[in-house]
């Protein structure tokens, strides 16, 4: 009996001796960490790859076949608008531009020559002309001096002079008319003969040569298959096309920032988003948004990818929860709600935004109110708990705020 009780005494003096941890009674409510439902800024942002291309970029036809006769360009070369990038030779252009010319010559010298022949016409009117107006004044002063035949035959050689002089005054517009035509067929020879200089549409570089001196190049608008002269793209201004996918295309809007990270030339760039397709590719259900980006320095080459940051959705003032706090269904969206009796409710709420760490609540609380966090699984509705601020959460949340 002494041994027994002495080992009951060694036993409880072992309970209470060194540095344990408290004893948690049996009756106690399960801890339970929680957070509060707070506003915050809270926005999504669609991380994606988008690829630089050229603000222009066109395929230089010839308007008229011919031979190159001088090309003075290569790949690479800087172009400004206007410069003369390759001229053709085409000598049966230059045969009908000069039967033009003497088409317009010949025309004129026309005109002169009716001209002449209405002023001699008019001087021939005149004077017959003058003679039946005396033999009419002659012979109504003395009737039956002059005889009837000599007056019809006066008045009409009179009218006769007459049509000659309108006659004459048609073949001069006639010949004036010619003139426009043949003035007309020079200006569109002399235009085609100015397409057998190629120019450069705009500023930009030749990333293209597709002929030589001596190539013989088809008219573009004749030969589908024709052969282009060069290339040229307008570099210093970079489209920078970016796919956002279907479910967020309602969401972007023109002027939306875009941050920019280039790792193939080390540039860090900020943008907005200038236009948008407003329609999705079906093949890849995404909407194809731009920015552009200055590329004054040439540092940017068209095909380059780029790391783009978009902001997509964004609300200063949205009611928020941890990520950790929701449960996900295929039929509802719930979270676990700790009453002011520090019992657990089952609560469905409508989300919206989604962050990388904290999720819009759009209803179903409200703020202030306590929710748990991680180990949704340990609970029950209705259960008691003994609630305690989770520390981690409520940083995440004050490193949020402090970054706005």
């Amino acid at each position: 009996m002494a041994v027994a009780t002495a080992c009951v005494i060694w036993a409880t003096g072992c309970g209470h001796s060194g540095e344990s941890s408290p004893l948690v009674s049996a009756d106690a409510p399960p801890r339970a960490a929680v957070v509060q439902v707070r506003r915050t800024q809270l926005s999504n942002i669609l991380s994606v790859a988008g690829e630089f291309l050229p603000y222009q970029e066109v395929e230089l036809h010839a308007k008229v076949a011919g031979y190159i006769q001088k090309i003075n360009v290569d790949i690479g070369d800087h172009v400004r608008k206007g410069q003369v990038l390759a001229i053709l030779e085409i000598p049966e252009l230059d045969a009908q531009l000069e039967a033009a010319n003497a088409g317009v010559r010949h025309s004129q010298e026309e005109i002169s020559r009716a001209q002449n022949e209405v002023r001699r016409s008019e001087a021939d009117h005149a004077a017959i002309h003058s003679a039946a107006t005396r033999l009419r004044q002659a012979s109504e002063t003395r009737p039956g001096l002059i005889a009837e035949q000599e007056l019809d035959d006066a008045t009409a050689k009179d009218r006769s002079g007459e049509a000659q002089v309108e006659s004459a005054k048609s073949a001069l517009a006639a010949a004036r008319q010619q003139l426009e035509v043949s003035q007309a067929d020079k200006q569109r020879y002399a235009a085609l003969s100015e397409y057998s200089r190629i120019t450069a549409p705009f500023d930009g570089v030749v990333t293209w040569r597709y002929a030589d001196t001596g190539s013989l190049i088809q008219a573009g608008t004749s030969n589908t298959s024709s052969m282009p002269v060069v290339k040229v793209s307008q570099v210093n201004v970079l489209r920078l096309r970016i796919p956002v996918p279907e479910s967020l295309a309602s969401s972007v809007r023109d002027g939306e920032a875009v941050d920019i990270r280039v790792k193939a030339s080390n540039e860090h760039l900020s943008g907005k988003v200038i236009r948008s397709t407003d329609s999705l590719d079906r093949s890849t259900r995404t909407m194809q948004v731009e920015v552009d980006v200055p590329n004054a320095n040439y540092k940017l080459t068209p095909g380059m990818y780029a790391d783009v940051s978009l902001r997509v959705q964004n609300d200063p003032n949205a009611l928020t929860l941890p990520l950790q706090a929701i449960n996900r269904s295929a039929e509802k969206t719930t979270v676990y709600l700790v009453n002011s009796q520090n019992h657990v409710e089952e609560r469905e709420i409508l989300t919206g935004i989604e962050g990388s760490d904290r999720i819009q609540v759009l209803s179903g609380l409200k703020e202030g109110d306590r929710v748990i966090v991680g180990n949704l699984g340990a609970y029950r509705p209705g259960e008691h708990v003994d609630p305690r601020t989770s520390t981690m959460a409520e940083e995440g949340y004050n490193a949020d705020k402090g970054a706005q």
